[in-house]
């Protein structure tokens, strides 16, 4: 994206009630290409200065699995280390978000972006996942890491219906007592089902988004602000 571009972005996503702004310069999406590191850092750290400097008051995370991008991420203007291997594809990780002392979105996934499709056995979805985290959790306490929020990974390493059954027991991985971070905006598992294309699918994500509070979500990584957060109120006064 260009410099305009983001600074757009970034205010609409403001403007609209966003509690915070998440940067990231690797896909993440199933099956997409592999950067190096070098070009990450050059998409990540240039976006967190642009947006530091603009919206100062802003509270950035840092979207990466790699220990340098997220230190330079941080050193760069962000607060948060968003990491969709839990520090498992970079053995570096939990040490340097230990020595930051920032907090750590922790997320549960099977293999690589590129190889997650193929990693899809569970003997119990909601039973594995909840070992993956208490040994992910263990490891990070180890480090140093005190701020955790845990992240379910949906379409992740999951497939359509293991998607389905996580979000209806949702509410069992509150066991480990931390925040949950959901993020299903616009995934395949709404437009595939429906029918429909990605951008068709805002609808289903409100829907989906609105049972993932009800199932004790704290956080929603979402696209689209304005319909978050007027589900957020909802669900809010529904709870007052």
């Amino acid at each position: 994206m260009k410099e305009q571009e983001i600074l757009e972005h970034v205010d609409k996503m403001s403007t609209e009630g966003a509690t915070f702004i998440d940067v990231g310069g690797y896909s993440s999406r199933p099956g997409s290409k592999h950067i190096s590191e070098k070009e990450e850092l050059e998409r990540v750290v240039p976006a967190i200065e642009l947006i530091q400097q603009h919206y100062p008051e802003s509270i950035v995370s840092v979207d990466t699995f790699r220990s340098r991008v997220a230190k330079a991420g941080i050193e760069a203007g962000a607060c948060i280390v968003n990491d969709i291997s839990a520090g498992q594809l970079d053995e570096d990780m939990l040490s340097i978000v230990g020595q930051l002392n920032v907090p750590f979105v922790m997320m549960h996934m099977k293999g690589t972006p590129q190889t997650m499709k193929e990693h899809v056995n569970y003997t119990n979805l909601v039973s594995d996942i909840n070992l993956y985290f208490s040994e992910r959790i263990n490891k990070a306490l180890s480090f140093g890491i005190k701020d955790i929020i845990l992240d379910p990974g949906f379409g992740f390493s999951k497939n359509l219906e293991q998607n389905y059954e996580l979000l209806n027991k949702l509410d069992l991985l509150k066991i480990a007592g931390l925040p949950l971070l959901v993020g299903v905006s616009r995934k395949s598992m709404i437009f595939k089902l429906l029918g429909k294309s990605q951008n068709e699918a805002l609808n289903g994500t409100t829907s989906l988004n609105t049972i993932a509070l009800m199932k004790g979500a704290s956080i929603l990584r979402v696209h689209d602000v304005k319909e978050a957060m007027e589900c957020v109120s909802l669900f809010n006064q529904l709870n007052a």
